[in-house]
């Protein structure tokens, strides 16, 4: 974080919004809609780190378009890519060579899907970000906000975006390029789950104070293009059970789109305990399921990716302005956890943060002070988005008793008491706290890939298009180099080798084995936030490398 600086060029806007995922393309929206009805000219500049907009946006993802009917009442018309209505769904109770179909009658509400749309929320991006545009919005992809940018007085006038032509050395390049100061009367926040701008706003302004800590999950994807007959469109099927044991939160999701497409992924909870645990290898096995495996016989995986999700509901949620802005979306952690859904919530977010600022430019514009966005915090609580993640509170911390347990008090929550309950529970936990030394633990034999349903870490980086400039400074850093080493393989046998989706983090040695090492392939990155959130010891921090660097997920 850093005062004005007088080097690098700078562009002025009304409000800067740094990522174009759903929360922020819908509050760009939401304020050249305002600026029109108020006939006010608003200036909007959104930033993407991606090379396009959605090129890092990976969700499930079944949408539930509330949020979007209010926004664009005419997206159909419009040619949304919202196409594939849910037609069916299943929920499956696995066992290790069986499945329990669930009736759908018993359900809770929040699991059923009736009137929803199964689509690629990158596809949504992309196409919101082609109404943004059409309104005068300027959307910046390629460009990461890598810098907070204060006033003397300590409030948030905008960002600065990062250099370009770094060296791995640290010193400039022959390529070197000033990044550019955007400065704003707002900045709106949406980089998504544990954004690395988003966490220095809450430590900067305690805005975690009156909050419990977020608990996040990693959810890891496959698109697969499978054969005519394993494909049934507008299916919607979800498991629980095998490969995971019983203490540990998780489940799968199998979606399918159109042109013979399915959505494969999985979930677990971060506040697993076995340092041997590999969310991505658990993937793997599960997809051998005998239930599971005929879907993706003769078929072909397209893409892969990861990304971690907030799971700890409302109870979790910061405080959401600060001086000169306000967290949205996922940056906030507005999903809604037993509905496996986030979108249709950080959508509204970003509307009503877009409503409240306009309100403070109409203000500013007629010589009243520059407010506070303090309305947002209202507005939201007033809002269907609030109520829904009040009345999901309880489903999560259910299950840290277990799965048996989980579903009998998530199912007396959100089935009999309707999220009605008269009690909040709490998580009572960081999720980097959880994880418990090796000596508790056997190592697991996860199954060699069979190179046909299941396959190993660098094929599947591969088919996410990631690609990072080699020559700039290491975008996964550590505070003390000493740590992987003297702790994490000490004590839980550098764990980072197996959260990672994407083999980044490697212990290697000489010939005769000795001398450990901690080697960081940075440039397998997927931008999953994974390490930065599961670390035992938080001393690996995720900071954005060059813009457009990353996957380049397709229909993800």
């Amino acid at each position: 974080m850093s005062e004005e600086s007088n080097e690098r060029e700078s562009m002025s806007y009304d409000v800067v919004i740094v990522g174009a995922g759903p929360s922020g393309l819908a509050a760009a929206i939401r304020l050249k809609q305002l600026a029109a009805e108020n006939e006010h000219e608003i200036g909007v500049c959104v930033l993407e780190k991606g090379s396009e907009v959605g090129a890092h946006i990976l969700s499930g993802a079944v949408l539930e378009t509330r949020a979007l009917d209010e926004l664009l009442p005419e997206w159909r018309e419009m040619g949304a890519p919202v196409t594939t209505a849910v037609t069916d769904e299943k929920f499956l109770f696995l066992r290790e060579n069986s499945a329990i179909s669930i009736p759908n009658a018993i359900l809770p509400p929040t699991l059923k899907n009736h009137g929803n749309y199964i689509i690629s929320l990158g596809n949504l991006c992309r196409w919101l970000g082609e109404q943004a545009e059409a309104l005068g919005v300027e959307i910046y992809p390629g460009f990461a906000a890598a810098e907070i940018l204060f006033d003397t007085d300590g409030r948030v006038r905008g960002v600065a975006t990062g250099d370009m032509g770094i060296g791995v050395d640290g010193e400039p390049s022959a390529n070197h390029t000033l990044g550019i100061e955007l400065h704003a009367e707002y900045t709106f926040f949406a980089e998504g789950c544990r954004g690395h701008l988003g966490r220095q706003l809450m430590d900067r302004f305690n805005l975690r104070n009156d909050c419990e800590d977020q608990t996040f999950g990693i959810g890891i994807k496959e698109l697969w293009q499978v054969a005519p007959e394993q494909h049934q469109p507008g299916l919607v099927v979800h498991t629980a059970g095998w490969p995971l044991s019983s203490d540990i939160y998780g489940g799968s999701f199998l979606y399918h789109l159109e042109d013979n497409q399915v959505a494969v992924g999985y979930v677990i909870g971060l506040d697993y305990k076995n340092p041997y645990l590999s969310p991505f290898d658990e993937f793997q096995r599960f997809k051998t399921h005998p239930a599971i495996r005929p879907t993706f016989e003769g078929g072909k995986r397209i893409s892969y990716g990861a990304r971690a999700l907030n799971e700890g509901g409302v109870q979790s949620l910061p405080k959401l302005v600060f001086p000169g802005g306000a967290l949205i979306g996922c940056e906030a952690g507005t999903l809604n956890v037993p509905k496996i859904k986030g979108t249709h919530t950080a959508m509204k977010s970003g509307m009503l943060a877009a409503e409240a600022a306009v309100d403070g430019i109409l203000r500013a514009a007629e010589g009243q002070p520059v407010a506070s966005l303090d309305e947002f915090i209202l507005a939201f609580r007033d809002s269907w988005a609030y109520q829904e993640l009040w009345q999901a509170r309880n489903f999560r911390p259910s299950f840290k008793f277990g799965l048996k347990v989980g579903i009998f008090l998530s199912g007396l929550d959100q089935v009999l008491l309707r999220g009605r309950a008269p009690w909040t529970m709490k998580h009572g936990h960081a999720d980097h706290e959880t994880l418990e030394p090796k000596d508790k633990h056997t190592p697991i034999d996860y199954p060699k890939p069979d190179g046909e349903v299941s396959f190993d870490r660098l094929s599947s980086v591969y088919i996410s298009n990631t690609n990072h400039e080699e020559n700039q400074p290491p975008h996964l850093t550590l505070k003390d180099p000493a740590v992987p080493i003297q702790v994490n393989l000490e004590t839980y046998d550098a764990p980072e080798q197996r959260y990672c989706p994407a083999q980044v983090y490697e212990i290697v040695r000489d010939d005769d084995g000795a001398n450990p090492r901690l080697q960081i392939n940075a440039q397998n990155c997927v931008h999953c936030k994974t390490c930065d959130i599961k670390d035992p010891t938080q001393n690996i921090v995720w900071v954005t490398p060059e813009g457009g660097g990353g996957p380049n997920y397709p229909n993800m």
